[in-house]
């Protein structure tokens, strides 16, 4: 009671946030080479809100970005009005609508966001086949980029048996500290920043091991508490990463704004090719690596049964040590490319966590091998799924079927990826590239 006391003594009076209506004015404008759309902001636009009585509760101009934040009295009725008179000489509302009402119901939170938004952002009418065909790029470079991810926690389980739910957040390390070193340190993202992260991506893996996993596997603790450890691991990090990097998205200060090249119906910007290139050469390396190399070989005989490894010679610990570092190397390079997509965040890895565990379960727990191609082909579904069944014209599906010609809504596209996972275990329970096994 004492020290809630002194508490209440010390402690800054709270104090209301502001509710605010922001408004924000952007200008669209097509790229006669690529067909896309991009916004630029609009400034100098004047901005009205008027309550529902009439009155003027608050006006504004937009700023440099084509924003103006108005503080409104409460979480009411308002409408807000755009003068289309300051609109700068040629420009236009797309809409045609200057006036935008808000209820009480859109204040979620104490701001609500308006956009207006001028000139046209109309694309060519695209094919079929050849929005297929771009699906399929974006599937096939996001496919690599999961098995890169895959890797790691497929070998991790190989060797040890662990069902690593904190794999993701190696992911997010690597894109953290690359966007670090690009961003706050203005290192170069291609040679300096990320070749760092990813070492550093491996440095944290092996600490992983080294301070939790492996004590408590000379402890002999059950691999089920080893993973409850691993989701606890999980949060611990997310929220670690929340406090240094924040909540929103975070954009690297290297290859943006990039514009796409044609190669055929596909259209592919170049950052997007050099990572899906430097992806593959990971790969094809990491493949050449477990086939050829003594340690390779190792790693293979320390997965299919690590006491018999043993007995041969073969340090188990060690090459342990040594999958660890390498799945934090793998998992902070695909970090990193991911970022470059989807801006770096503290929950970019987890969002790519179950995706890997189905591209794993379905090339084949604990092979390596299996993990590339399940979660290649899971990428090539969570692109594509979105895409309809073409029919004729004048054409119909049956009722139940409908769905299909328009295909999966994109927030519901990773389903599919599932779905596709279950049938192929129902009709190969052992994975596409995995071994049958005798059960009891």
């Amino acid at each position: 009671m004492l020290g809630l006391a002194l508490l209440g003594m010390f402690a800054e009076p709270a104090r209301a946030a502001d509710i605010t209506i922001k408004v924000r004015v952007q200008n669209q404008v097509q790229d006669a080479t690529t067909g896309k759309s991009k916004k630029e902001p609009v400034a100098g636009v004047q901005i009205t809100i008027t309550g529902a009585d009439g009155t003027v509760v608050g006006e504004g101009l937009t700023d440099a970005t084509g924003v103006v934040a108005i503080v409104v009295p409460a979480k009411a009725n308002y409408t807000v009005t755009l003068d289309e008179s300051t609109l700068p000489e040629g420009f236009a509302l797309s809409d045609g609508a200057p006036e935008h009402t808000i209820s009480e119901a859109n204040f979620v939170t104490d701001t609500v966001t308006v956009n207006y938004f001028t000139g046209s952002a109309d694309r060519t009418s695209v094919g079929y086949w050849t929005q297929l065909a771009q699906r399929t790029a974006d599937g096939a470079r996001f496919g690599l980029i999961l098995a890169m991810c895959a890797v790691g926690l497929s070998l991790i389980y190989g060797t040890t048996g662990l069902t690593n739910f904190a794999h993701g957040e190696l992911v997010t390390f690597g894109a953290m500290v690359a966007y670090i070193l690009n961003t706050e340190q203005n290192l170069s993202l291609l040679l300096l920043a990320a070749p760092i992260a990813v070492v550093a991506g491996g440095l944290f893996g092996l600490l992983n091991n080294e301070v939790v996993y492996g004590p408590l596997r000379k402890r002999k603790i059950g691999l089920i508490s080893q993973m409850i450890v691993s989701v606890g691991i999980s949060i611990i990090l997310k929220n670690v990463f929340l406090r240094i990097m924040g909540a929103r998205p975070k954009t690297f200060a290297s290859f943006n704004n990039q514009v796409c090249k044609k190669f055929g119906p596909v259209c592919v910007t170049p950052r997007e090719t050099t990572t899906a290139v430097i992806s593959l050469v990971l790969l094809v390396l990491v493949g050449l690596a477990l086939q050829k190399t003594r340690i390779g070989k190792a790693t293979r005989a320390v997965s299919d049964n690590a006491d018999m490894a043993s007995s041969t010679g073969i340090d188990s610990q060690k090459i342990i040590r040594i999958v660890w570092f390498v799945g934090g190397m793998l998992a902070a390079a695909g970090g990193i490319f991911r970022g470059l997509d989807e801006s770096a965040s503290p929950f970019l890895g987890g969002g790519l966590l179950f995706l890997m565990f189905a591209g794993i379960t379905l090339g084949g727990l604990g092979s390596a091998y299996g993990a590339l191609v399940g979660s290649f082909v899971i990428g090539l579904f969570v692109e594509t799924s979105t895409m309809g069944v073409p029919i004729a014209p004048g054409g119909s599906l049956p009722a139940p079927f409908n769905w299909l010609h328009d295909g999966v809504p994109s927030e519901l596209k990773v389903v599919p990826a599932y779905v596709a996972m279950i049938i192929v275990l129902l009709v190969r329970p052992q994975g596409i590239l995995g071994r049958r096994e005798r059960v009891g």
